[in-house]
């Protein structure tokens, strides 16, 4: 009796620690959120940046040394394309578009 208590409470246990672990977020994801965060970085004034700041920290528990550095590799090559004046216009269609999902639904887009 006491075994399959145990037994229960354990895979319980094992159940919710699970699910906790799991993010809804893919590590793709956390990568085209940084991308975003430097995009917004180089493009001043598009989006607020505090909300991807707070995204990005909330996903980065968990998450692989590899993809943690590969998401800097994506902010900084975001923020050297955005310096590119020929770029400017598609970027930041990409920074009001696909981008607004990791703003937690708020629309941060200013007036432009």
């Amino acid at each position: 009796m006491k075994f399959a208590a145990i037994t229960l409470i354990a895979a319980s246990l094992a159940a919710g620690s699970a699910s906790a672990a799991s993010s809804n977020v893919t590590d793709v994801d956390f990568l085209k959120a940084n991308r975003c965060k430097g995009l917004a970085t180089s493009i001043s004034g598009v989006v607020d940046t505090a909300s991807l700041d707070s995204f990005i920290k909330s996903e980065r528990a968990g998450r692989h040394t590899y993809i943690v550095d590969r998401a800097g590799e994506e902010f900084n090559r975001a923020r050297k394309e955005a310096k590119s004046q020929d770029r400017k216009e598609r970027l930041t269609a990409e920074l009001t578009g696909p981008c607004q999902a990791y703003l937690g639904g708020s629309s941060s887009v200013a007036k432009q």
